[in-house]
């Protein structure tokens, strides 16, 4: 399967039932509203295809995993209905991942920013190397990690979400991500990951993918509510993204 456009570019390889979702953007390989409604319906296929049980996600290029939103689709919004419309591209995303009926497992091999962290925080285990190192810069904008929140708190508990979310301007190492539980493993190199990264989904390919999907089930119990609460989080951030606190802060980050 292959779907690529110039705005970004998002391809699918299934090679002994392990499917490889791997993701592209010029910009930091960011999101724009385009390309996550791709990768979020890529999800929900391979969710029913019977030659997968298990998915890798990943990102092109050697710079960094993901930067998150779309900074230029961020400085269009021109109200609060395509501001709701703009955020909850990551929050149909991540209840896609949540909702998926295959494990995901994710190679983090660089920086990770805003939604970005959601992704690595949505895929059921995460390796890194370590230089994927990540940061929740939403409040320096104006607005806040709203959308992703419920995710990355689950994944790394509320205190280190605040701790992220309040310094942020400040980098978090990937061994620090690894200690709150973000990543179960960091690596030297991005050659170090690759050679983890198919040790581990060879393993876990060959376990009773009824197994894998009741486990599934398990890790994401209590979040059945995620399908409005997300949506009522990117309502929350489409709001604030037209303050003047906010439009101010976005015309000195273009510059």
């Amino acid at each position: 399967m292959v779907s690529e456009n110039p705005i970004g570019s998002l391809f699918t390889t299934i090679e002994n039932n392990i499917a490889t979702v791997t993701f592209g953007h010029p910009s930091g390989n960011s999101f724009p509203r385009e390309l996550l409604n791709r990768l979020t319906n890529e999800f929900t296929v391979l969710s029913t295809n019977s030659n997968v049980s298990l998915i890798v996600i990943q990102s092109e290029g050697l710079g960094a995993f993901c930067a998150g939103a779309s900074f230029e689709e961020l400085l269009a919004v021109s109200d609060a209905a395509s501001g709701t419309q703009f955020f909850s591209g990551f929050a149909h995303l991540i209840n896609a991942m949540r909702s998926c009926s295959k494990l995901i497992v994710g190679r983090i091999h660089g920086k990770a920013v805003g939604g970005g962290v959601g992704i690595a925080s949505a895929c059921d285990y995460a390796l890194a190397t370590k230089n994927a190192s990540i940061k929740l810069s939403e409040l320096a904008i104006g607005i806040g990690p709203f959308v992703i929140e419920p995710v990355v708190s689950k994944k790394i508990g509320k205190t280190a979400m605040a701790e992220m979310t309040l310094a942020a301007h400040e980098w978090k190492t990937a061994d620090w991500a690894k200690a709150k539980g973000l990543y179960a493993n960091t690596f030297e190199t991005i050659e170090a990951l690759d050679v983890a990264i198919v040790d581990f989904t060879d393993k876990l390919s060959g376990y009773n993918p009824e197994a894998l999907l009741e486990m599934k089930k398990v890790f994401w119990e209590g979040t059945q509510h995620w399908d409005t609460l997300l949506l009522e989080r990117a309502a929350i951030t489409g709001k604030l993204v037209l303050s003047d606190f906010t439009k101010k802060a976005l015309s000195q980050f273009k510059k």
